[in-house]
């Protein structure tokens, strides 16, 4: 029997999201029949180096998500001590949580990205840095978390910029109208496209993504079969050219609104896609046929250490 262990928590924005996958996967995995030992991460390293070496996992489920998650800072650590880990390895990880770095990789590689600029959250709070309507995203979170959209009329932007708690600069890119995309890709396989339609905000924010209700997923997405299939090769063309590897999921703005196809724009690559009751990359293998017990142990035999 392989012994899992599973790591969540953590002490990033998004703690409770990755509290939340945790317990789903640790159920998911026991019904698979691994040996699960649950390991709640927090500020004390050294604690957690402990319980890992006590544990003596054949494989480590990474669960965690945000920042010292998914950037590449636990991936060193398991690299450090010679663990196999599921999900991206510590290079992937790092770029893909840099959405500047991502972008740059996403370009050379020929995908459809925004441009955008870097700015200070003094010129943020001057002035308006491109034309409206834009988007303000943090740099390096995930989850939606710190993303506002202005438009015109919208008078937030200095409080945007006062209040702002993510680092001494944001990213700024052009606003795309329609819908809202995912794909979710395991290895070098696309699962599906969904069409994700918020309600609890006026965009697909951290409330609609993680609330009961906070959004509605239409798995296929009514789209296009041209655009359809362009997103699904999009989406594993980004997963190689960051170098990723187990499950990933890349999201996107796909405006329709002057017919179909319309324009598909990749947003970012998640390389640790929520695995919560609401999450999209369980839903989507589900539609392929794969029950979450079987996904999340696929996650663990595809685990490895090393770039």
């Amino acid at each position: 029997m392989t012994r899992v262990a599973v790591l969540y928590g953590g002490i990033s924005s998004e703690r409770e999201v990755s509290l939340a996958s945790g317990q789903q996967c640790v159920a998911a995995l026991r019904e698979a029949g691994f040996a699960v030992t649950p390991i709640e991460a927090t500020r004390d390293l050294g604690k957690l180096v402990a319980a890992l070496e006590a544990a003596k996992p054949d494989a480590v489920f990474n669960a965690l998500h945000g920042r010292y998650g998914e950037d590449g800072c636990i991936q060193g650590v398991l690299e450090w001590m010679g663990l196999p880990y599921t999900h991206s390895g510590l290079r992937a990880s790092s770029l893909a949580m840099d959405k500047i770095a991502a972008k740059t990789a996403f370009r050379a590689a020929g995908l459809p990205v925004l441009p955008h600029r870097l700015v200070t959250v003094e010129e943020l709070a001057e002035s308006d840095p491109m034309s409206r309507p834009y988007v303000v995203k943090p740099v390096s979170e995930g989850s939606s978390v710190g993303v506002h959209i202005l438009r015109t009329g919208d008078n937030r932007r200095t409080e945007i910029a006062r209040s702002w708690r993510f680092g001494a600069e944001a990213m700024v890119e052009e606003y795309i109208p329609g819908r809202e995309l995912t794909v979710g890709v395991l290895e070098d396989r696309a699962l599906a496209v969904t069409d994700i339609l918020a309600d609890a905000g006026a965009f697909y924010d951290y409330s609609s993504k993680y609330a009961e209700g906070g959004s509605r997923h239409v798995l296929p997405a009514g789209i296009h079969p041209r655009a359809y299939q362009q997103a699904l090769e999009v989406a594993v063309a980004a997963h190689k050219a960051l170098g990723c590897r187990g499950a990933t999921r890349a999201d996107f703005r796909y405006d329709d609104t002057e017919g179909e196809p319309g324009r598909l724009v990749l947003l970012e690559l998640n390389t640790q896609p929520g695995l919560t009751p609401t999450s999209l990359l369980p839903e989507q293998a589900a539609f392929t046929g794969m029950p979450f017990p079987a996904l999340c142990a696929w996650m663990v035999e595809n685990a490895r250490h090393g770039p």
